[in-house]
């Protein structure tokens, strides 16, 4: 081929990444058409100034993710332009998201799902002091010790219908967030591919290509993850990893049904990827379906905490892993963390073991579905996704509603919620027209009503009741 020459300005990582993210660019873009021979390593080498190492590593690259094909004297070939569905994102996320850094004062917040505070400030508070007065020197210096009660903790924690982990398969952290973190840090390398659905905790993949990971995006329908993609985005990019939510997804309430867990768990099996389950929300849920570590536990590493149902403030999480993966993961979330603090680690283990946290957990899913009932009330005849026990909502938004207009519409009323684009773990073509707002942080059912109240106004009197330029 003649007059092409590779863009390496954009994106970043080692020049081989850069140079194979490139020729997929064009590829996708229709530049370099199907059947195209590539320049031959030596001369695109001496072109951009590389070695022949580097060109070939490329183009291996751009073989692994099924986009070229190669014989030793023949040359490369583009095998053909993907359709757009087809195309998993490649690009490390930013690190900002949508929301504020700072929340503005005086607005409603529905665009968290922290627990709701139903008075466990007094429980937390005499625990407390009790582990204060308990334990004045561990308190004082740095925790090298981990006691059987953390893990014990950690076990009956995560424990949910037929899945037990022991105590030997928990890493005690500081929060579900940090335990996700810990275990991409240990198990991938930087150029790794994670896979994430479109729509997910996004917090997860932005932190991921802080730390020099890359984002496959695996598509999804109305019942979760699809199995069919997964395996079409682990023929090609051949990710070490995949972030899931199957039970109760953020922010679109999907569950995985047993056949998809059993599929997902097969094609991680034969592509040998290592299963991240999140159950921050299935520990509310009260869902029955076997978890996904059920169907691969020797590859699969649960995720749970206390911030959803207990309280987001004493950072209380464990994960459970394959005992193989246990040391460095330890490792792991103490050289990104700092270590974990005694004084949390004991107090979150406190409310465990002492049934307090189950207490906690029982009264904060009262509270919520109370608020969930005034959601289902006020916004009855529109389309909207909601759960028992689960403290947020996924609106679908009617034309001509986008859903950043919508968000700030609803800011510009008093009312924080968050737009799609808060949950996209890359950048996805896709477009959902949707926002989740949670019901869970504002002090008062009152205040629940007021700003669904405010949604539901928005929704009625559509664009023309929003003026932008106000």
């Amino acid at each position: 081929m003649t007059n092409w020459f590779p863009d390496l300005s954009a994106g970043s990582g080692p020049l081989y990444q850069r140079l194979a993210d490139s020729i997929e660019t064009d590829i996708d873009r229709g530049v370099i058409g199907a059947g195209a021979k590539l320049p031959p390593q030596r001369d695109l080498a001496y072109d951009i100034g590389a070695t022949v190492g580097t060109v070939g590593r490329a183009y291996q690259l751009l073989r692994e993710r099924g986009l070229v094909s190669g014989e030793v004297g023949r040359g490369t070939y583009v095998l053909g332009q993907r359709p757009d569905g087809a195309k998993p994102d490649l690009m490390a996320p930013d690190g900002e998201g949508t929301r504020y850094i700072d929340a503005p004062r005086g607005k409603l917040r529905f665009d968290s799902t922290a627990a709701p505070d139903i008075g466990q400030g007094t429980i937390v508070a005499d625990v407390l002091s009790r582990t204060a007065q308990d334990h004045p020197h561990e308190i004082s210096s740095y925790t090298r010790d981990f006691p059987d009660r953390w893990y014990e903790a950690g076990a009956r924690w995560l424990s949910r219908n037929s899945f037990r982990p022991t105590i030997d398969a928990i890493v005690p952290t500081l929060g579900t967030h940090a335990a996700v973190m810990a275990a991409i840090a240990a198990l991938t390398t930087p150029g790794d591919y994670v896979a994430f659905e479109h729509l997910t905790y996004s917090q997860i993949s932005r932190s991921a290509g802080l730390i020099g990971r890359r984002t496959a995006l695996v598509a999804s329908d109305g019942e979760g993850i699809d199995p069919d993609d997964f395996e079409r985005v682990c023929a090609q990019k051949h990710p070490k990893m995949i972030f899931l939510m199957p039970t109760m997804q953020n922010p679109t309430l999907a569950a995985l049904s047993a056949a998809r867990r059993e599929a997902i768990a097969r094609i991680a099996r034969e592509y040998n990827v290592i299963l991240i389950e999140d159950d921050l929300y299935g520990g509310l849920s009260e869902d029955p379906t076997p978890l996904l570590a059920e169907f691969a536990p020797e590859r699969t590493i649960v995720a749970g905490g206390l911030s959803k149902a207990v309280a987001a403030g004493v950072r209380g999480g464990w994960l459970s892993c394959p005992p193989a993966y246990r040391h460095r993961i330890r490792v792991a979330h103490k050289m990104m963390t700092g270590g974990m603090p005694f004084l949390l680690a004991e107090v979150n283990a406190r409310l465990v073991l002492s049934g307090q946290a189950s207490d906690i957990r029982k009264r904060s899913i009262a509270e919520i579905n109370a608020r969930i009932a005034i959601v289902r009330e006020t916004l009855a005849g529109f389309a909207f996704k909601s759960h028992d026990n689960v403290p947020f909502v996924w609106l679908t938004l009617p034309d001509p509603w986008l859903s950043g207009t919508f968000k700030n519409a609803c800011l510009e009323h008093g009312v924080l919620i968050d737009d799609e684009d808060e949950f996209k773990a890359g950048r996805s073509e896709q477009v959902f027209h949707g926002v989740r707002f949670g019901i869970s942080q504002p002090r008062q059912r009152k205040d629940i009503a007021e700003g669904v109240a405010v949604i539901r106004r928005l929704l009625d009197e559509g664009r023309a009741g929003y003026d932008s330029f106000s």
